[in-house]
């Protein structure tokens, strides 16, 4: 039998990159050789050169090598053993190394344990390594050009990638295909708490947090935690007051793209979310979502303290607000508490007095818009909150309200003192001040203070000479309403 022996510290180049491998030191060894070549196992050694990526992206690698002898060699060590050359030839079966197939390699990611497939992955795979490909636009670098390309699309818009079905464009073949699973409805990965299918496996572990209760990402400001790195990102923006967004009709900025691109249906009028049942449509899909409740009459948000059901998480947060007596909104003038932000805002025009809200008939102008809404009904005639029992109708539903007592007899505001029932809150409010001799309302000319505002109203008019209720008999003019019907008695024959 023939002896081959293997030679120490012996490399061999096997990759693209021209990474080398060395085998592992062994003492010479003599192994048969038979009438067929056999494999070998050789267990190769990562040798670092000096193109090779920094110690810590080091991949082990596992190689199977055929070793085939040398046809010279063959014919000599066959005459050794008295056999002829052409006997023990096997040349017509020996192939060139650059036709032989590539044996299929595999690397493993040193600090993870992760199993890569070829050279590419591994690059994209570095811990901090090099990143030779910088954008020229916002100088954010890459680890291969491919990402650099992709990349680039964000600064151009280029959407090379069409959805065969609905024709929606992508700046990636990724996003593309994922896009593709919306059609289909497959949604593969499954949450083992709740049985939700997410089309994509990042989706389903970020969901697994919210059954968790893992926030991962913390504020350093505030300590404020995220389960996504995103929302922490977009926080940050709250502690600088950076606002990268901007619009490019009215150049408001916005904290999130996502807000600006909501923002800019108010300027074209879309409104892409319609209701399937009214036909009802919206500028956002969350508005959309709430808006259904309307229909179904679910009321998924329920207060923990009173069991009070609402359809929208932030009435809940309101009403939280009445049993913890929470304000957090304070006016910087007077220092006057507000459960919610727009009534800070409507009571700030009381220091300014600013009124946005004008007629368009008579041009009176009203702070709140809601009040201008009620006034345009008394040039309409509009009666839109109708009374169930009699019919009656009224213009405004605190109205309606207060008529509905006159039905039940229900008076369920008692006053403290003297017990006095009120079917308003604001009638307590009111008859309170009679006990307590409390007057804020105070005329301006004279200082005369008035337990109701609508009695300063009055008296005021003894400052102006304004007398706005006329006698259609004889065109006499009186400050009061009260007053211009008990003369009307007079040309009635009534004393």
């Amino acid at each position: 039998m023939a002896r081959v022996k293997l030679e120490e510290d012996k490399g061999v180049q096997i990759f693209q990159d021209n990474s080398s491998v060395q085998f592992k030191k062994e003492e010479p060894e003599e192994v048969d050789v038979k009438a067929e070549p056999e494999e070998f196992p050789l267990i190769p050694v990562c040798v670092k050169s000096e193109e090779e990526e920094p110690e810590s992206s080091l991949l082990h690698q596992t190689v199977k090598e055929e070793t085939r002898e040398d046809a010279d060699g063959a014919g000599s060590e066959s005459e050794e053993h008295g056999e002829s050359s052409s006997d023990t030839d096997d040349s017509a079966d020996w192939t060139p190394a650059a036709e032989r197939p590539t044996p299929q390699t595999h690397r493993t990611c040193s600090q993870y344990g992760k199993r890569l497939g070829n050279i590419s992955k591994i690059r994209t795979h570095e811990h901090g390594g090099e990143r030779p490909f910088k954008c020229l636009v916002c100088e954010k670098r890459f680890v291969q050009k491919c990402q650099l390309n992709s990349h680039m699309r964000t600064h151009t818009g280029e959407k090379p990638f069409k959805c065969s079905v609905c024709e929606k464009r992508f700046g990636q073949k990724n996003v593309l295909r994922v896009h593709m699973k919306t059609h289909t409805g497959k949604k593969p990965h499954k949450c083992s708490v709740c049985g939700k299918g997410f089309t994509q496996k990042h989706n389903l572990d970020r969901h697994m947090k919210t059954h968790t209760g893992e926030k991962p990402f913390n504020c350093s400001v505030c300590e404020k935690g995220f389960i996504q790195k995103q929302n922490l990102d977009r926080h940050m923006n709250t502690h600088t007051g950076e606002k990268p967004f901007n619009c490019s009709v009215c150049d408001k900025g916005f904290t999130k793209k996502p807000d600006l691109k909501i923002h800019m249906r108010s300027h074209t009028g879309e409104r892409p979310y319609r209701c399937s049942t009214c036909s009802k449509s919206f500028t956002e899909k969350g508005n959309l979502n709430k808006h259904i409740r309307v229909h179904t009459g679910e009321k998924p948000f329920q207060c923990s303290i009173c069991e009070k059901c609402f359809r929208q998480k932030q009435n809940l947060t309101l009403h939280m607000r009445t049993h913890t007596g929470e304000k957090p909104f304070k006016c910087s003038v007077c220092d006057k508490g507000f459960t919610l932000k727009h009534d800070l805002k409507r009571h700030t025009r009381s220091h300014t007095g600013e009124r946005p809200f004008e007629c368009s008939v008579c041009s009176k102008s009203f702070t709140v818009k809601g009040n201008l809404i009620k006034h345009t009904r008394l040039h309409t005639g509009e009666k839109p909150f109708q009374c169930p029992v009699c019919e009656r109708c009224f213009m405004q539903k605190p109205i309606l309200n207060l008529h509905m007592s006159t039905h039940t007899g229900e008076k369920p505001f008692r006053c403290s003192v003297c017990e006095k029932g009120f079917a308003l809150k604001h009638d307590l409010k009111r008859h309170m001040r009679s006990h307590t001799g409390e007057k804020p309302f105070r005329c301006s000319v004279c200082s005369k203070g008035f337990a109701e505002k609508g009695n300063l109203n009055l008296h005021m008019r003894v400052h102006t000479g304004e007398k706005p209720f006329r006698c259609l008999v004889c065109d006499k003019c009186f400050t009061k309403k009260h007053d211009v019907k008990r003369h009307m008695r007079v040309h009635a024959g009534e004393t």
